[in-house]
């Protein structure tokens, strides 16, 4: 297993993602954080198990016991490490926000997949 406290897997091809994970990239993180973009590093999904139409499909964040955490929940994962964001991981927990935030990540990531498979990515 990796040194690391999270390990994030995200799509680097796709410009929205990019410019999300650019931007917490940035970030002083609480905790020590390895980011693989899986455009450009396919082996790194053989090293955790991941498929690669599974990580194209939805976010993957594995937790330091190599648990994978998936779309919403790996968001509020992530967050959890990053300062001006624990807050919101803090308010969709405590809320019971999650339900709700799986259900409309849900939709967006079958569009996401969609879009990148018309792109020619998936194949």
């Amino acid at each position: 297993m990796n040194p690391s406290n999270l390990t994030v897997l995200f799509d680097g091809g796709c410009p929205l993602c990019s410019r999300e994970i650019d931007h917490y990239r940035k970030l002083t993180s609480l905790t020590p954080i390895q980011w693989f973009d899986i455009t450009r590093d396919e082996a790194v999904l053989q090293q955790f198990g991941v498929k690669r139409e599974d990580a194209l499909a939805e976010f993957h964040v594995l937790d330091a016991q190599g648990q994978v955490h998936k779309g919403a929940d790996g968001f509020v994962l992530l967050w959890q490490a990053l300062p001006y964001y624990r807050w919101l991981a803090g308010i969709s927990k405590n809320l019971h926000l999650l339900p709700l935030m799986r259900k409309l990540y849900t939709c967006f990531a079958r569009w996401h997949y969609r879009k990148r498979c018309q792109a020619g990515v998936c194949g």
